[in-house]
């Protein structure tokens, strides 16, 4: 994803996978899979989450040694195994901890790599979950953390309902200048340049709109610099990335379960499609990856006219599904 992102996009900044400080930590196969970071991807940040502020900034030198080029401390993960692990999003019902977490980190690579927050706007809606929210905000600037990186939901609230875009415009305001990247509902180029104009932050982070989609990248960066929006990618265009995307995925997994892991992207790859419902339907019927790569053939033949393609909309399905794809 991340490659592919930085050739079909140009995205300028990517984050690896949200890790267990435990992970990492743990010699194994995991561990060395997670610190293989490739001279082709850079700049990387490393993404923790964990409960006890010793073993995390342990991890975190580690992902710094690895070659990460920041550390990005997670207490934003609504997932319910994390939050029952006291991770996550959890944290923010615990200020003090959170805290001892993140001076723990700056401690251990702070001198040597930035450091990074990314937090939800609230554990839930009530009172104190704001405050909570601000005490651990405040602290954190305070200690000498690089950027926060604020979702317009609350923990709670998961993917379900939209992101509240008033909180981050809040939060951007109570810091001044402090960078601030806000984080939610950010399908579309012209999503992220009207939550920029509407919120004041200083970036932001896309996360689930660039699933089937590197291209928003390249998008974003004209509208944002006033220059016209660049056309949809054509069936060509798509068929390269699906291409190199399938050819990373089979480097690092085998072609045999590359073909499968890759269904799902397909699939969100497919929405770009001027045929997007006859190859979505194509690829969930494909029981082999032989039928998988026929379909791929048949619907991004580069010879074949085909319509002009009309610029991706949010996925409903894939708001309503959104917490199992995080």
């Amino acid at each position: 994803m991340r490659l592919v992102a930085r050739k079909h996009g140009g995205a300028e900044l990517t984050m690896n996978e949200v890790v267990l400080d435990q992970t990492v930590l743990r010699k194994g196969k995991l561990r060395t899979e997670i610190l293989d970071l490739g001279d082709d991807d850079h700049p990387t940040g490393g993404q923790l989450m964990g409960s006890q502020a010793a073993q995390f900034a342990e991890a975190a030198n580690d992902l710094v040694e690895a070659g990460y080029d920041l550390i990005d401390i997670n207490f934003g993960c609504p997932v319910k195994k994390v939050l029952g692990r006291c991770r996550g999003g959890y944290l923010l019902t615990e200020p003090e901890r959170a805290l001892e977490i993140v001076d723990a980190v700056l401690r251990s690579v702070g001198g040597r790599r930035p450091v990074m927050l990314k937090m939800r706007r609230g554990y839930d809606d009530s009172a104190e979950s704001e405050l909570n929210f601000l005490r651990i905000l405040d602290g954190a600037i305070a200690l000498g953390i690089a950027a926060v990186t604020v979702h317009g939901r609350t923990v709670v609230q998961r993917y379900v309902g939209p992101a509240d875009w008033a909180a981050l415009a809040r939060a951007k305001r109570r810091v001044g200048d402090f960078p601030v990247l806000g984080s939610g509902d950010l399908f579309s180029a012209e999503a992220v340049r009207r939550m920029m104009e509407e919120t004041g932050v200083d970036g932001v982070t896309v996360a689930r709109g660039a699933i089937g989609n590197p291209f928003i990248f390249r998008e974003c960066r004209a509208l944002l610099a006033g220059e016209p929006l660049p056309p949809p990618p054509t069936v060509a265009e798509q068929r390269r990335a699906i291409e190199d995307h399938l050819a990373l995925a089979s480097v690092a997994y085998g072609p045999e379960k590359a073909g499968i892991l890759m269904r799902k992207y397909w699939i969100r790859y497919s929405d770009l499609h001027p045929f997007a419902s006859e190859v979505r339907r194509g690829l969930i019927e494909a029981e082999t990856n032989q039928d998988r790569m026929e379909t791929l053939r048949r619907w991004y033949d580069p010879e074949r006219e085909w319509p002009p393609v009309v610029r991706r909309n949010v996925p409903t399905d894939l708001v309503a599904a959104g917490a199992t794809l995080e």
